[in-house]
């Protein structure tokens, strides 16, 4: 078993969002979960498939995940160091089968993927209000569902301060989410300096707010139409810095890593 221990989305040396990243033959989900839960992180495991395709399957310490785009990035960073002079390199995702195009740009990593149709229904401002705890009158503008392969609800507040001042119910969350099939709440809102911060909301316990959301970060490209530098983190001391581009149809997540 080889283990790779990385940051992903820092904004400097020192921070990032960590992910274990496991070459092994070891295929059961049940000992990949456990691994997970016992090193309290995500981990993803690269497999080999008989076609000699590269196959990625994620595990949070509390689920398996279709898609988590900070341990792709620590994917990337892996393949690269072994093949420096690749152009891309493809991945495809164990649960859904669905594509990924690992790039390099300069000191970072992007994964190259395009929006994903969602079968969830958009929610009225009421109650998205209510899950976050705060008036619907507060809210920016109508929430709205976006995926790059797993739902989020996107809720825009009015800025920084409204961002840090909600109290999710994040029990009803996690319950509206699985009925809805969407992958919890992505609170946002546009900086005075043109860029972009937001929280993460899809964890029972207040303590594993998300320091960066690759998979949010490209739904909210996807809603939005165009690049953006998203910053996430503040309130778990994590402070990250996402990256995205839009190259047509395909929308770019990525940021800076490094080695633990």
């Amino acid at each position: 078993m080889h283990i790779h221990s990385l940051r992903c989305f820092s904004s400097r040396p020192g921070t990032g969002n960590p992910a274990l990243v496991i070459e092994d033959k070891e295929q059961d989900p049940d000992a990949r979960q456990a691994l997970a839960r016992a090193r309290d992180t995500t981990c993803v495991f690269i497999d080999v498939g008989s076609d000699g395709a590269l196959s990625v399957d994620y595990y949070y310490p509390h689920k398996r995940s279709p898609l988590c785009l900070h341990a792709t990035l620590a994917v990337a960073a892996v393949l690269f160091a072994r093949d420096p002079h690749a152009g891309a390199i493809a991945v495809r995702t164990a649960v859904e089968g669905q594509h990924l195009e690992l790039v390099r740009g300069g000191e970072e990593y992007f994964v190259r993927l395009s929006a994903q149709p969602v079968a969830a229904r958009d929610v009225g401002a009421d109650v998205a209000a209510e899950l976050l705890g705060v008036p619907a009158a507060s809210l920016a503008t109508p929430p709205r569902v976006a995926s790059v392969g797993s739902p989020k609800l996107l809720v825009k507040v009015a800025d920084t301060d409204a961002l840090y001042g909600l109290a999710p119910d994040l029990a009803r969350i996690a319950a509206w989410g699985k009925e809805a099939g969407v992958n919890g709440i992505y609170a946002w809102c546009r900086r005075d300096d043109g860029t972009f911060e937001g929280r993460n909301f899809n964890h029972l316990d207040p303590r594993l707010e998300d320091s960066a959301t690759g998979v949010a970060a490209g739904a909210l490209t996807a809603l939005l139409g165009l690049g953006i530098r998203l910053r996430q983190g503040r309130a778990t001391g994590g402070d990250c810095l996402i990256r995205t581009r839009k190259e047509g149809a395909a929308i770019l997540v990525g940021g800076a890593v490094e080695t633990i």
